[in-house]
């Protein structure tokens, strides 16, 4: 805001600089929304995939036991039981990797779009003091409490 009114030095039209001011704190609040999120496509990612990676081992473990059967001829427990304990241990790891990435992702998704609505929310409030001191300025008074004191990067 205040570098805004400073690049605006000596316009006449408050109404200009409310905007352009309004215009560069949204594109503050979007851009540290970004950048906190960077990092969040690859919990997603994980989160959706792992699922379907377990699937995979599952359906090969249970390809594996169907094997054994057809080679040995006989259903007994010694001929399954190793194809099916691979097609559960690949299934666990699948959910092993997929539920802790779920979570993480909506509490880091929760927790930006918190911060987003707060940064929003200092920003009008930014907006809402300078847009008083121009209009106050305009009309000669001096403000009680001047939003120049302010500075938002």
């Amino acid at each position: 805001a205040q570098n805004e009114l400073e690049l605006s030095a000596g316009a006449e039209d408050n109404e200009g600089i409310k905007e352009r001011t309004g215009f560069r704190l949204e594109r503050r609040v979007a851009a540290v929304g970004r950048h906190m999120g960077r990092g969040n496509g690859y919990l997603a990612t994980i989160g959706a995939i792992s699922p379907f990676v377990g699937l995979f081992g599952t359906v090969w473990g249970i390809m594996n036991s169907f094997i054994g059967i057809a080679q040995t001829q006989t259903t007994n427990l010694a001929v399954v039981a190793p194809g099916i304990a691979e097609a559960l241990l690949a299934t666990a790891i699948g959910l092993f990797a997929a539920i802790p990435a779920v979570v993480i992702y909506n509490i880091f998704a929760r927790m930006i779009g918190s911060y987003k609505a707060s940064l929003g929310d200092v920003a009008a409030q930014v907006l809402l003091l300078q847009s008083r001191d121009l209009d106050l300025s305009a009309s000669g008074v001096k403000p009680v409490r001047s939003a120049q004191k302010l500075r938002v990067g």
